[in-house]
């Protein structure tokens, strides 16, 4: 189970939100950005949850002081404020993702739970569906005793689109993130690579690689 640190000076948030998510994570929970430094460095903590505007060490200062030592903890920054500049200056020092209040529970979880994969599969390369095996260490995908090892290409193409299920990704996208701005590269490489995939993997039940007309593509996974 994750573990979750929350940093809030509201004491009837900071309580709703420990309830609400407790159960479905390890939650421990504090009321200034230097309790929460002082419990992060103790470590085990997965996931921080953080208010703007605190006392002794604000929000900023505490996600700037976790990038400092080097860790990639996924952080959501919690804020009253909705201008742009908040959001700027939240992203600019390492934010993951934002929330303006009132919380929607139902969508912070959501949240939570795409940053903690996304972390994972970061932190491992890896990228786990049912019983396939996505390795980055080594271009293959694994189901049972069946093993692909793919061409690079095709490897990040899939490994881009597992990686955040549901999103549709234009072809401009894929040039971009799979061959990069520089390259001569067109949509046919794009949907023929698509293609290849689709091909290699129809018989895999545990995801699919859908096209959105006029749009793009998206990973969908069959649960």
């Amino acid at each position: 189970m994750a573990k979750i640190l929350i940093a809030e000076d509201d004491d009837n948030l900071r309580m709703l939100m420990t309830m609400r998510l407790k159960g479905k994570y390890e939650v421990e929970a504090v009321s200034d950005g230097a309790a929460a430094l002082e419990r992060y460095e103790k470590g085990g903590i997965d996931l921080i949850i953080t208010d703007i505007m605190m006392p002794s060490v604000d929000g900023y200062g505490l996600v700037e002081s976790v990038r400092s030592m080097g860790h990639n903890t996924p952080v959501i920054m919690l804020t009253a404020k909705d201008g742009m500049m908040d959001k700027g200056k939240g992203f600019a020092v390492g934010t993951d993702d934002y929330m303006t209040k009132p919380v929607n529970f139902e969508e912070l979880t959501w949240r939570i739970d795409a940053l903690l994969r996304r972390s994972k599969i970061a932190n491992e390369g890896k990228i786990t569906i049912g019983e396939v095996v996505v390795d980055k260490g080594s271009f293959t995908v694994t189901r049972g005793e069946e093993k692909f090892e793919l061409p690079t290409k095709e490897f990040q193409l899939l490994y881009l689109l597992l990686s955040y299920p549901g999103k549709i990704f234009t072809k401009e996208n894929i040039l971009d993130s799979v061959w990069g701005y520089a390259s001569e590269s067109d949509e046919y490489t794009v949907r023929t690579h698509i293609n290849r995939l689709r091909n290699k993997f129809e018989h895999f039940p545990e995801f699919e690689i859908v096209t959105i007309r006029g749009v793009g593509y998206k990973a969908v996974i069959n649960k």
